[in-house]
């Protein structure tokens, strides 16, 4: 496996700025030896070889000794399900929680539920919402703010649960390609002072940690210490792709709720995340109800009728795994940002184009501009793109379509406005030669004269 050399950049922190080490974060044993590039090869053997996955951030990537872990705890289950249920899984369930807690300093277990993923902690937090509405304790004025490159799922669930009871959506454009945190931070003090127009309030903000199309850390800490001076009354983080990306302190971040996928960074099987909840509350229950309604979130979400649980149980094998490498989970966390500002460095350099954002704007996902001459103008293009590089170059990699503005944030190449970028993943899978062969796939489309609109679609 081909290393990359660590660079002076630095992920970022829980909120803001350079790296910070999570000092609550579990206990890392002492290595007798970090793992080797033969046995990370080995871990992720059953990828299908011969494909560039430069994609972790869609489906994240689980290595083989936790799908043993998980494949054992599916077997005990079938032996005896009636032990398993009664005598392993809510306790196995609690371990995993604990893990959790102790990795994003939450103050207690109990505010920790496992939940499938983040689009059900969004059902979750939104049905709240809903209710509140419904009992009268919102007005139709009442608002939910988001940026408006918030995840699909997530604004399908304020249409399904908010807006038909009267809620209103004020969404925050963000600025890209993005300079600086200040511009972010402008931009979304304007979307607050719109939700309180006809005196109205602003109930609920939800702010994504790292955005997913197109990708940027996001201030969250500053973005929230704003709602709390405005009177904004509750904050949803969305950080999907949080954990195992980017150092996560709960209690240092500050919102009400915070949820987070292990299986896209954390290297869990799908699906798993957690959903962190400030405080108890008797309003807050999973959108599946079981006989367990009522006992509180944690519990209501431990069992919702017969299905898989192994993803929730093998937490703490995810952490045997990540402890085989030195520096643990913050090691992997600053190779991939490394690795990743290096990597689309050199393809923005080899096209002659830009990132998306400064190198301390993004953690293991980093936008690189694509050259013009392709002509990305719709999403049609963008995905018919992605579409040609994966099966004609076997280069699996998100491509996304940025619509000028007709100012002077629209950036250019030499050939014209820079319209369309792909959103590279570093994970420890990966090797220069991934990247290699999307510069040259690219190259050779700019070579051959070719564009978007007239790549097959098959």
């Amino acid at each position: 496996m081909t290393t990359l050399p660590q660079s002076h950049n630095s992920i970022p922190n829980p909120g803001n700025g350079a790296v910070e080490h999570n000092h609550h974060a579990a206990k890392k044993p002492k290595l007798g030896h970090p793992i080797s590039d033969s046995e990370i090869r080995e871990e992720f053997s059953h990828h299908q070889r011969g494909v560039a996955r430069i994609n972790n951030g869609s489906f994240g990537s689980c290595p083989r000794s936790v799908l043993a872990a998980q494949s054992a705890c599916q077997l005990r289950f079938l032996q005896q399900p009636d032990e398993f249920f009664f005598n392993v899984l809510r306790g196995g369930i609690l371990e995993s929680r604990t893990t959790v807690a102790d990795l994003i300093n939450a103050d207690h277990v109990d505010r920790i539920a496992l939940v499938d993923n983040a689009t059900t902690a969004a059902a979750i937090v939104l049905q709240q919402i809903g209710r509140r509405f419904v009992r009268g304790h919102f007005r139709r004025e009442d608002s939910v703010i988001m940026f408006h490159c918030a995840y699909q799922a997530v604004k399908k669930s304020i249409e399904a649960y908010v807006t038909p009871i009267g809620g209103t959506i004020v969404e925050v454009q963000l600025p890209f390609p993005v300079r600086s945190d200040e511009e972010i931070v402008t931009e979304f003090k304007k979307g607050i002072e719109k939700g309180k127009l006809n005196g109205g309030r602003v109930r609920l903000a939800i702010i994504d940690h790292i955005t997913s199309m197109p990708s940027v850390v996001l201030p969250v800490r500053e973005l929230i210490k704003i709602c709390r001076e405005q009177g904004v009354e509750q904050i949803f983080v969305d950080g999907a792709h949080a954990i195992g990306s980017l150092p996560v302190d709960v209690k240092e971040i500050g919102a009400d709720f915070y949820v987070s996928n292990l299986y896209k960074w954390f290297f869990s099987p799908p699906s798993v995340a957690f959903l962190y909840c400030k405080e108890n509350s008797n309003d807050v229950h999973h959108p599946i109800v079981s006989q367990e309604y009522g006992k509180g979130l944690p519990v209501e979400s431990a069992w919702v009728g017969m299905r898989d649980y192994s993803p929730q149980l093998v937490v703490p094998s995810i952490l045997e795994f990540v402890n085989r490498f030195e520096g643990g989970i913050e090691g992997i966390m600053q190779r991939n940002h490394d690795a990743v500002v290096k990597m689309g460095t050199m393809l923005a350099e080899s096209w002659g184009t830009i990132l998306g954002s400064p190198p301390e704007m993004c953690a293991g996902m980093i936008m690189v501009g694509l050259p013009s001459k392709l002509c990305v103008m719709c999403d049609d293009d963008a995905l018919r793109l992605r579409s040609y590089l994966r099966v004609y170059h076997a280069i699996e990699v998100p491509v996304y379509y940025q619509v000028l503005r007709n100012d002077d944030r629209d950036p250019r190449d030499k050939d014209g406005f820079i319209t369309g970028y792909v959103r590279i993943s570093h994970q420890v899978y990966n090797t220069v030669d991934d990247y290699q062969r999307l510069k040259t796939a690219i190259n050779k489309l700019l070579e051959d004269g070719k564009i978007c609109s007239g790549l097959p679609t098959e």
